[in-house]
């Protein structure tokens, strides 16, 4: 019996692995005609979510070298998508902040996302499916803890 739990349960994180990655390739593709690369979202997001930061700090974070992080705010402050301050507690430091228009990007490209995928599920799935789906969301967060 446990071996059977085990086999299914590999089975599914498999399935569920897979389906996964086609959603989220689906979901870039969406959001492919704006402007900025998935690691430049990354970046504005985390920036909008948490605030303020060095350079060093979102390095760290997104397990990336400074030079790398440096590379993609370049091009972020190019764009007017970021900008970049000195720190108040030690002129050293410059802290990266998103902007306005760093804003208005970010949530474009979340609301074509949420946008194509509210309506594949309105065409595709019936209002059982739709609950079916929203009671499997359940399940996936108990899995991930959250």
């Amino acid at each position: 019996m446990a071996r059977d739990t085990t086999k299914r349960s590999e089975l599914v994180a498999d399935e569920l692995r897979q389906v996964l990655g086609a959603l989220t390739r689906r979901l870039r593709a969406e959001s492919a005609t704006h402007q900025i690369s998935l690691s430049e979202q990354t970046v504005l997001r985390r920036l909008h979510e948490l605030g303020p930061s060095t350079t060093a700090a979102l390095a760290r974070a997104e397990l990336v070298k400074p030079q790398s992080m440096g590379a993609t705010l370049a091009t972020l402050e190019e764009g007017g998508f970021v900008a970049r301050s000195a720190d108040a507690t030690d002129a050293r430091c410059r802290n990266v902040s998103i902007t306005p228009e760093g804003r208005r990007i970010l949530a474009e490209g979340r609301a074509a996302r949420q946008n194509w995928l509210a309506l594949a599920i309105a065409e595709k799935l019936d209002g059982e499916q739709q609950r079916t789906l929203l009671a499997a969301l359940d399940l996936l967060r108990r899995v991930v803890g959250s």
